[in-house]
Order: structure tokens, then C-alpha cells, then sequence
């Protein structure tokens, strides 16, 4: 039986997995990113820990079909990284040098691009192989998926749904420096500064004024019909469904899978999203559906194995 490794490094820790060639995970298991240093521990701490965990399993080089690698940055065709935000790497060939530590073929992608795949593999998208994944967390990722393969794009950065500008009149910027990118007004942070403005504006009696404000307070008072707490929901919605018609129109996705931490208030997010969309969409776009995303934080080892395995 042939084996593949999926891997998916972030900030603060590497998960990893190894998994069967039919895509059954034998083992999941973590270590620590150690960031210091411009991360030059990161890439032989991975490739040490393979090492373990083949040995440990009794396998050999030849039992093990390659090493996918989801990477908190864009990454070109070639597995080179120019710069990170979180790990310490600038211009680093990730695909040439993990290889030439394991001996062992390596495919590389965008973070939120593999996990992605994952979702359509195992997920959330399960059946359907033409995607769009939006992950709604501290920021708004996401990665587009045709005919079952990730659009990876000229440069690394195909997927970059949250930098979608989507209000032109902004005057306040994105962390990416643009305005009005979806990310503003979509994303965890996003939905707090809009409950933030919201609440400046009215004196109207809300539960959101007893508590500290966050996402899960937003939709934990919009599912008790809190009127101040819908007004916002509906105004995330406007934008996500509106951007994500337009990139409907230039995709043609079958699912829209929802995930990130803001997806766990669960489906009463498509009450607020579905009409916005239905409203923009391209008559041809109209059959596509929405789903939640369902592998949570290992999204990212599986579909990093699926790059190995396609």
C-alpha cells in the first residue's frame, strides 16, 4: 500500500497527517512552529518528524507517493514562497528544499487554497468538484476550486476573496492596505466594526449593549430576533452575498462552502446571504447552493494530501 503525507503549517503550530492512498487519515498529530530565526527550524522540524512517523509505521521512501504542503502565503507552480506574514520566510523555495531534506516529492499551495480542496474532497463540498470556499475568521479567505483543481493563479494569490473590494466609497483601510476590501465588512473583525458603527448610530434598545461584541454575540442575538443584531447581519450579508454573486459570474460554481469561525453560528448566516446572492446572480449561477464547511481545522492536511494524490 502507498502512503502520502498532508501538511499544513500555520503560525503557531504544523498539523500533520498521514494518510492512505484511498484518502483514509492514519494519524493526525501536531508540532510547534518555531517562528524564530526567520523560521529556519520550520521545514527540517517537518522533515524530522516524517521521518519519525515513517519509521514508527515501518515505512520506507518508496512506500510513500509525496508531501503536500498547505503554506500561510501565496506560493507559485514552482513551491516558491516570496514572503510570509507569520512565519519568518521571505523568498524561500519550500517545494526544492523539503525535498532535498526527505528525498521525497513535494507539492505546495496556498493555505486556504488546500484547505479548500479538502473541503471539496471530504467536506463540505463533497460530490461536487467546481467550488468556491469562503473562510470567514479574523480575516476572509477562501480558495476557488474548477474541475476539481485549485486555482492557483499567475502569482500564488488566486483565491484572495477577502481583498474582493466591494465598497468604493471606504475611507478606512484594509490590513492589505486597499479599501473596502470584503474583509472589512465580512470577517469576524468585520462584523464587530459594523456592530460597532451600527450601535454609534442609534440609541434603540439591543442586547448587544450588555455584552462585549463579537461575532457569536451578533448572531446569538439575531437568532433571538434582536432587531439592532439583524440590522447588521443583514448588512454582512449585502456584502458577502454581493460578492460572492460577482465571483459566481466569472466562476460558475456549483457550492459555496462557508467556513472559519464565524461559520459556527450555522445556517441562519444563509438567511442573510442567500437573498443578497439570489438578487446579483447571473441567471446561470442561480442553482448554486450553500453549504457549511465540515472538517474544521483539518481541512488543510486533507486537501494538502489531495494534492498529492491527484
Amino acid at each position: 500500500m502507498r502512503y502520502c503525507f498532508g501538511i499544513d503549517i500555520g503560525g503557531t503550530t504544523v498539523k500533520m497527517g498521514l494518510f492512505k492512498f484511498d484518502g483514509e487519515v492514519m494519524e493526525k498529530w501536531e508540532i510547534k512552529t518555531r517562528t524564530e530565526g526567520k523560521g529556519e527550524n520550520i521545514l527540517p522540524d517537518i522533515a524530522a518528524s516524517v521521518r519519525d512517523k515513517m519509521k514508527e509505521h515501518g515505512l520506507e521512501n518508496e512506500d510513500i507517493l509525496g508531501i503536500g504542503l498547505g503554506i500561510p502565503a501565496p506560493v507559485t507552480e514552482a513551491g516558491v514562497v516570496k514572503a510570509t506574514a507569520n512565519l519568518g520566510w521571505g523568498y524561500k523555495e519550500v517545494k526544492r528544499e523539503l525535498e532535498e531534506l526527505l528525498n521525497i516529492e513535494v507539492k505546495a499551495g496556498n493555505d486556504a487554497n488546500v484547505a479548500a480542496l479538502g473541503e471539496m474532497w471530504k467536506g463540505g463540498g463533497l460530490g461536487h468538484k467546481n467550488m468556491i470556499m469562503v473562510t470567514l475568521g479574523t480575516g476572509v479567505g477562501g480558495g476557488v476550486i474548477l474541475n476539481g483543481h485549485i486555482i492557483g493563479g499567475g502569482h500564488g494569490a488566486g483565491g484572495e476573496i477577502g481583498h474582493i473590494c466591494v465598497n468604493y466609497n471606504e475611507t478606512e483601510r484594509c490590513g492589505c492596505g486597499g479599501k473596502g476590501c470584503l474583509e472589512q465588512y465580512a470577517s469576524a473583525t468585520g462584523i464587530v466594526r459594523l456592530a460597532a458603527k451600527r450601535l454609534a448610530e442609534s440609541d434603540e434598545e439591543t442586547v448587544l449593549r450588555e455584552k462585549s461584541i463579537n461575532a457569536k454575540t451578533v448572531f446569538d442575538a439575531v437568532k433571538v430576533g434582536d432587531k439592532i443584531a439583524i440590522e447588521i447581519a443583514k448588512e454582512f450579508g449585502n456584502y458577502l452575498g454581493g460578492a460572492l454573486a460577482n465571483l459566481a459570474a466569472a466562476v460558475d460554481p456549483e457550492i459555496i462552502v462557508i467556513g472559519g469561525g464565524v461559520s459556527k453560528a450555522g445556517e441562519v448566516l444563509f438567511d442573510y446571504i442567500t437573498e443578497p446572492f439570489m438578487e446579483r446572480a447571473f441567471f446561470a449561477n442561480k442553482e448554486c447552493r450553500f453549504a457549511l464547511a465540515a472538517l474544521g481545522n483539518d481541512a488543510g492536511i486533507y486537501g494538502a494530501a489531495k494534492l498529492v494524490l491527484d
